[in-house]
């Protein structure tokens, strides 16, 4: 944290204290050191070694069950990639199955990315999995067994002392002071034990920004969100095509800008190339939803490719206008990005007649042929008040400029704006799913920053930076067209886990839109 984070979480940390407990005194040494000063009384709390210690720290209450409470400390690896240094932020913390009954049960932890983020801006290496705690030190196939369970590490204090309140925000961090191959603490480990101890002091600067962050009570949902009729129809001809042939399946740029989507539907066998060369001949291909030029068509035709176009309904309605004012002799000004994939198709259809618009200066000195024949047309992902801008300039200078008959910023992006800059008003924080280079995702986060709020795009829970939430008692939450609504879930639960108990949607519009299958991707 800089030095203004610093102040300010020290100054909410005093309003809303938290405890970290770490079992031995050279743990919460280190750990103290890495806390923010002045620290609040009673911040670090050292429990003792070993369940039985940790079991009654908390019958004892020492641990307030209502507060904030994160665990840390020192931990044997159980996974083989794990070096000593490594810092493993639980997702979960179980108990040594060999226990059984008499162990507490699982805690889950989702807020475990948003730590782990943090901890990685101190220059940590981080994993996120489960610790499991177990009653005695675990050694040779004690570790094996324990690393079967899926566990990353191994300690003697995590599942008793998480055991309290369900509801209360809890974390649990553990540094690597033995490898795999080791025994927890043996005196062969003195120096890596020394080596984790140093990373423990920033690991406790993460965790001050995690506790900072529980100050979150309500999240705000904006709706709608996520996937549009659109990026559905598009994937679904991406798994149709691939239960129909068998993959390979291969796609032609990303068939939505959203790397989850993406990773899921390689994972599937899709294969994702840049250039229609790079696809064998004659093999089933998909174009994507952001549409192609007629020479891709071409090129595809030349090669025999088995095309399946995936192109979004309102895209081609873009690139069926660019031809109608192409035909009666207008220059065509079309208002989008530069390298945007929607609009290097668009201006494919006839490049020689077409020029990108993409703000108001280049509308102050666009040129045309004849400013009597002028029209535009509009990339469908940008924001309303955006074009509004370039158009007026337009029209100031092209009082015959003509227009598409219909809007062609596509419904969904609208809907998602209206709902974004709704919610946005409202709250301090707003969350934008979305991979970085989703143009509509960008979009939502510029509608939310005018509207007052501060507001973050991000690809996945993983990129939340606590930092961000510090003092924050509400948390709006969207995702941009092309983003699996499961990430809002994720998001979701991670803020609930610093402490929100009221989840809220603000709806702006219903939608009801949907796109049949291409011809190509229906059942016969």
């Amino acid at each position: 944290m800089n030095s203004a984070d610093t102040d300010r979480a020290v100054s909410l940390l005093d309003a809303a204290p938290w405890t970290v407990c770490a079992p031995m005194r050279m743990e919460a040494a280190a750990l103290a050191r890495g806390l923010p000063r002045p620290l609040t009384a009673g911040t670090v709390h050292r429990t003792g070694v070993g369940p039985e210690r940790a079991r009654r720290a908390a019958r004892d209450g020492a641990l307030a069950p209502d507060r904030p409470l994160a665990v840390a400390g020192v931990a044997g690896g159980l996974a083989a990639h794990l070096r000593p240094g490594d810092v493993v932020v639980a997702d979960r913390v179980m108990t040594d199955p060999r226990i059984g009954g008499a162990g507490p049960p699982v805690r889950h932890l989702p807020a475990a990315p948003l730590i782990a983020n943090a901890l990685r801006r101190q220059g940590l290496t981080v994993h996120v999995g489960p610790v499991v705690s177990t009653n005695r030190l675990a050694d040779g196939l004690g570790r094996h067994r324990l690393a079967a369970a899926g566990a990353l590490a191994v300690d003697l204090e995590s599942a008793w002392l998480l055991a309290g309140a369900a509801e209360a925000p809890r974390a649990c961090v553990r540094v690597i002071a033995d490898p795999a191959d080791g025994r927890l603490l043996r005196p062969r480990t003195v120096t890596q034990l020394r080596s984790a101890l140093r990373v423990l002091a920033a690991v406790g600067a993460g965790l001050a920004e995690w506790a900072a962050a529980t100050t979150v009570r309500q999240v705000t949902l904006a709706a709608p969100r996520s996937f549009c009729a659109g990026v559905e129809r598009a994937i679904a001809t991406v798994e149709r095509a691939l239960d129909r042939h068998g993959p390979p399946v291969y796609v032609r740029k990303q068939i939505v800008h959203n790397a989850h989507v993406v990773a899921d539907l390689r994972e599937r066998g899709a294969v994702f190339v840049d250039q229609i060369e790079e696809v064998p001949t004659g093999a089933v291909t998909v174009f994507s939803a952001h549409g192609v030029a007629p020479a891709i068509r071409d090129q595809a035709a030349g090669r025999g490719l088995r095309v399946v176009d995936a192109t979004c309904p309102l895209v081609t309605k873009v690139h069926a206008e660019a031809r109608r004012f192409v035909a009666r002799g207008d220059t065509v000004l079309l208002i989008g990005h530069h390298g945007h994939e929607e609009t290097e198709g668009t201006l494919g259809e006839a490049p020689e007649r077409m020029v990108l618009v993409p703000d108001r200066a280049a509308a102050e000195t666009v040129p045309v042929t004849d400013p009597a024949r002028v029209s535009y047309l509009v990339q469908t992902t940008l924001a309303a008040d955006e074009v509004a801008g370039v158009v007026e300039v337009l029209r100031r200078r092209f009082p015959a400029l003509a227009g598409p008959a219909s809007d062609d910023i596509c419904y969904a992006t609208t809907n998602r704006q209206q709902a974004v800059a709704a919610v946005a008003v409202a709250v301090p924080v707003v969350l934008v799913l979305g991979s970085a280079n989703s143009s509509n995702s960008h979009r939502l986060v510029e509608v939310a920053r005018a509207a007052g709020a501060r507001a973050y795009l991000v690809d996945d829970v993983s990129s939340v930076d606590p930092a961000w939430l510090a003092g924050a008692e509400a948390v709006g939450v969207t995702a941009g067209a092309s983003a699996p609504p499961r990430l809002v879930d994720e998001v979701v639960a991670a803020l609930r886990a610093l402490g929100a108990r009221e989840v809220v949607e603000h709806r702006t519009t219903v939608e009801d839109v949907h796109f049949t299958l291409p011809k190509e991707a229906r059942s016969s």
